[in-house]
This record gives C-alpha cells, structure tokens and sequence, in this order.
C-alpha cells in the first residue's frame, strides 16, 4: 500500500490513526494512506479554528468578518468588494454582507467611485484597525504556543511540506477553473 509509513517505531494514538486501524480491519484492501495525512490536516484544522477563534468572539467577530478586516489591514490600500472576495475567498453575496454587518458596526467605510457609481471602494476606519491591530498579536500567540510542541526546524519541515501541498492543490484547483 502507497500510504505514509512510521519510520521511527512508535505508534500513533491521535483519533485518525483510530479511524484508520477501523477501516483496515474492515477492508485491509484498501489504501487508507491518504486518510493519515487529509484526515489529520482536516482535523488540525478543526482544532486549531476553534481554539483560535476564542479571541475573536471576545472582539465580537466571527472568523469571516476577521478575514475582511485583515485583508483590509494587510493591503494597506482600499479594496472593492471582488477584490476582498479574491483575498478572503469567499463569494460576492457573503462579501457583501459581511461588509453591510461591518460597515453599521463602524469598522470598515464604503466610498463611491467618482468614475462608476456601480463601483465601492472599502477602506477600514480607526476604529477598526485598532481592532485588528488589537486581535492579531492575541491570534499570533495563540499560534505559537499552538506550535511550541515543535521545535523551530520541524516547525519549518512542516511550513515547507504544507506549502508544497498547498500550491499543488491551487495549481490543481486553477487548472479545473475552480
């Protein structure tokens, strides 16, 4: 079978390995290999959100609103809203009113083009940089100590293989025209 192998003669007790002896004791046909990487990143990922959102409802945010109001933060410059729907990859219609519950929250102001009416340009007011400059170092931490298990290279080894897989699959996600 092409799965991923131990090499260093331990055994793993993380629930996807439960699931996977399951499934081998119940078709040993099958190639559960992809399953001990997919169904841990996915699970990683599960944990990591929630714990990582805490700070986030502490600030009243829920992570798609977060994930406006950083990429308004990291740009540096006004956004349209298809732009902020490339950058938080998320559709039209939740761009939207994500800013409608943004803007009435004073966090984020709309300003018309002065060429296209049709056309918004979204920028964030103090108060809400103030709020993404107060939440992010509070997410950082969280990260880190998420993270602090592992030593700085392994931490990298693994920066490196996600990456790897991560434009692989958006290559893969762009050939399809996803």
């Amino acid at each position: 079978m092409g799965g991923p192998a131990r090499t260093d003669g331990t055994d793993r007790t993380d629930t996807v390995s439960a699931v996977v002896r399951q499934w081998q004791a119940v078709r040993p046909d099958l190639d559960t290999g992809p399953m001990e990487i997919i169904g841990r990143v996915n699970r990683c990922a599960a944990l990591l959100q929630q714990a990582e959102d805490a700070p986030l409802r502490r600030a009243g945010l829920s992570r798609p609103e977060f994930d406006v109001l950083g990429a308004l933060r990291r740009q540096g410059h006004e956004l349209t809203p298809g732009e902020l729907a490339r950058e938080t990859y998320s559709s039209g219609a939740a761009v939207t009113k994500r800013l409608k519950q943004l803007t009435e929250r004073g966090l984020v102001e709309r300003r018309g083009d002065s060429r296209d009416r049709r056309v918004a340009h979204l920028r964030l007011t103090d108060a809400g940089r103030d709020l993404v400059d107060g939440v992010m170092p509070e997410q950082l931490a969280y990260e880190s100590a998420a993270l602090s298990a592992m030593d700085d290279g392994r931490q990298g080894e693994l920066a490196d293989l996600l990456g790897e897989l991560l434009s692989r699959l958006e290559g893969q996600m762009r050939s399809l025209g996803v």
